[in-house]
C-alpha cells in the first residue's frame, strides 16, 4: 500500500508541475519550437573594396556594354570640343554672379572632362564613336562630401542654367540650352542631363547635343557624356548607365564582371 501512495502521489505532482495555474501546459522539449523555427536568415553585407586603378580599369564599359556600333578608341583622354570654350555672360542672370559661375562650371567641366571635379582617388577613362558622336565613361573615386555638393549642385542646373549664352575667344556667342534627362533607377543616386550648344565654328553653325549621365555608387562615381553635331544616342547613354553600374558594384564587391551584359538586365 505504501508504494501504491507513493507512485500516486508522484503523479499528482508531476501533473501539478505541468500546469501553469491557467489550464495551459507548461513546455514539452517533444512540442516546443525551438527560437529559430519560422525566423529568416539574416543576409551578409557584401564586403566592400576600395576602388583601386585596376579595379576602376575593370570596372570599365566594352563595346558590348552598348547598342548599334560604337568602337572603342584609345584617345578619348585627349577629346575636347571647342565649341565648349566659353565666357558665360552674367548679365543675363537674375541673380548674377552665382548663377552664372555655376554655368561656367558646367561649361569648363565638360570641356575638361572633371565635371565632378579631379579625382583624388583611383580613375579610369575609355571612350567609343559612332559616325560623328562620341561617348566619353569615366570611373572614379571621390571623397563623400565632395560627391555631396556635386551632386546638389548638378540637380540646380536644370533650373540655374535653362538657357543662357557664352562668348568664345573668337567673339561669337553660343547659346546654351540645359534640361533634365530621365536615368535607370540604379546606384545610389544619379543626375541626367541633355546640353544643347549651338553657334558657329569654322565660320559654319553648328549645333552639338549631349546626354550628361552621372551615377554614384558609394563614394564611386561613373560619368558619362554622349553625343555629337548629330545629336545623343539616349538609349546608348541608357546602357552605359545601367552596365557601368553593375560593374562597378561588382568590382566594389570583389567579383568580377561578366564579360557581356545579360540578356535580363
Amino acid at each position: 500500500m505504501l508504494a501504491v501512495a507513493l507512485t500516486v502521489g508522484t503523479l499528482l505532482a508531476t501533473a501539478a508541475c505541468s500546469d501553469d495555474g491557467d489550464g495551459s501546459a507548461s513546455s514539452d522539449p517533444s512540442t516546443t519550437a525551438t527560437p529559430s523555427a519560422g525566423r529568416r536568415t539574416a543576409t551578409a553585407s557584401p564586403t566592400i573594396t576600395p576602388l583601386t586603378s585596376a579595379g576602376a580599369q575593370t570596372a570599365l564599359i566594352t563595346a558590348g556594354d552598348l547598342e548599334d556600333n560604337w568602337t572603342q578608341v584609345k584617345t578619348a583622354a585627349g577629346w575636347r570640343n571647342r565649341l565648349l570654350i566659353g565666357t558665360v555672360d552674367a548679365a543675363q542672370f537674375l541673380t548674377g554672379k552665382t548663377q552664372a559661375a555655376d554655368c561656367q562650371r558646367l561649361l569648363d567641366g565638360l570641356y575638361d572632362e572633371d565635371l565632378l571635379g579631379a579625382p583624388p582617388g583611383p580613375s579610369a577613362l575609355t571612350g567609343f564613336t559612332e559616325g560623328d558622336s562620341r561617348l566619353l565613361y569615366q570611373v572614379a573615386a571621390y571623397r563623400s562630401t565632395a560627391l555631396d555638393q556635386s551632386f546638389d549642385w548638378l540637380k540646380t542646373l536644370p533650373t540655374a542654367c535653362d538657357q543662357f549664352n557664352a562668348v568664345g575667344s573668337d567673339g561669337s556667342t553660343r547659346t546654351v540650352q540645359v534640361v533634365e534627362a530621365s536615368l535607370p533607377e540604379v546606384g545610389d543616386t544619379r543626375q541626367g542631363l541633355t546640353v544643347t550648344v549651338a553657334g558657329p565654328s569654322g565660320g559654319t553653325p553648328v549645333t552639338l547635343t549631349m546626354d550628361v549621365a552621372v551615377v554614384r555608387v558609394g563614394d564611386d562615381a561613373i560619368t558619362v557624356t554622349n553625343g555629337g553635331s548629330d545629336g545623343a544616342d539616349h538609349d546608348s547613354t541608357e546602357d552605359a548607365v545601367s552596365h557601368g553600374t553593375t560593374r562597378l558594384k561588382d568590382v566594389r564587391e570583389g567579383r568580377t564582371p561578366a564579360p557581356e551584359p545579360s540578356e535580363f538586365d
